[in-house]
């Protein structure tokens, strides 16, 4: 359910869930399931885990249902909530992989470490994450503009959208982003 109608009528099942309407929350997640599903895809592509793409959408969903309440007000900040709920499902799910590694005895994973394409999945994410809460810190907006792109797998036109400033406005902040990013890592 993509386009203005699709948006509008993703508002109003929000409205209705805050309100305490059972299942509006669930027809909302639905509406939008299929830009989830392909936003869990390019995650899971970039070898982010061993989750299946579905398993991963649906993680997040009850990550967001598990809460006191839905802040969600519309259509693309429910998006922005799942991006979120997506990174905290690919964290949670990195910091176990490692705590499992750590407690058969071997030694704890850094980014230099030579180790396979699953093991360096769980460290990037797990560096990207502590990197998104300093750069949240410094810059807020850029931090949400890397959280949509990494994890919620967005283009830059469809994050512009998504927070209601210009094309020109993401570029810049991914740039510096980017920049702050690479700096923190020593690149």
């Amino acid at each position: 359910m993509s386009g203005e109608g699709g948006a509008v009528e993703v508002t109003r099942l929000l409205q209705r869930a805050r309100a305490g309407e059972a299942g509006a929350l669930d027809a909302a997640y639905a509406a939008v399931y299929e830009e989830l599903k392909r936003a869990a895809r390019l995650q899971l592509r970039r070898g982010r885990g061993p989750l299946q793409t579905t398993a991963l959408v649906h993680e997040a969903y009850l990550k967001l249902a598990g809460g006191a309440a839905l802040a969600a007000n519309d259509r693309h900040h429910l998006l922005a909530l799942s991006a979120r709920a997506m990174r905290q499902v690919l964290v949670d799910q990195a910091r176990h992989a490692q705590a499992i590694k750590r407690g058969s005895g071997q030694d704890a994973l850094t980014l230099t470490a030579s180790v396979g394409s699953g093991e360096q999945a769980v460290v990037e994410v797990l560096a990207l994450d502590e990197l998104l809460a300093s750069l949240q810190k410094v810059d807020a907006r850029a931090a949400q503009i890397v959280e949509l792109r990494y994890f919620g797998g967005y283009e830059e036109e469809e994050i512009a959208d998504m927070l209601g400033i210009s094309y020109r406005t993401v570029r810049r902040d991914w740039r510096k982003a980017r920049a702050f990013l690479l700096a923190e890592l020593g690149v």
